[in-house]
């Protein structure tokens, strides 16, 4: 698999689209998928929009549960790579981030203002 480093600084405003969830490796049992040192995967979906471009979402997968992240949060994400993939027929681009924190009094949800 190749890995790829992603420079954030040119993807413009990152922002929380779905707080952070538990990855999970087997539906059945709701097994969570956890990373070569034994700590629990976690996915958060965020919105990339660069100026004058359309939102994307990515959904970037980061060690450890990532805390005090909301909906709508503006957010900095550490250490991100691309991962291309493929198993057959199917292939794609995974995301994967050493830390993923939020830029506080940045959410959309915040009491009494604009974001």
């Amino acid at each position: 698999m190749q890995s790829i480093p992603v420079d954030t600084a040119r993807l413009g405003v990152l922002r929380c689209a779905i707080a952070p969830e538990a990855k999970i490796t087997n539906t059945e049992t709701q097994e969570v998928k956890r990373d070569r040192d034994g700590n629990p995967v976690w996915t958060v979906a965020v919105t990339v929009r660069q100026d004058g471009r359309r939102i994307s979402v990515i959904e970037i997968a980061v060690s450890g549960q990532p805390k005090g992240i909301e909906e709508g949060q503006i957010l900095k994400v550490t250490g991100l790579t691309a991962f291309m993939w493929s198993m057959g027929d199917r292939h794609g681009v995974s995301f994967r981030a050493d830390a993923i924190t939020p830029v506080h009094g940045t959410s959309m949800h915040s009491k009494g203002g604009d974001a």
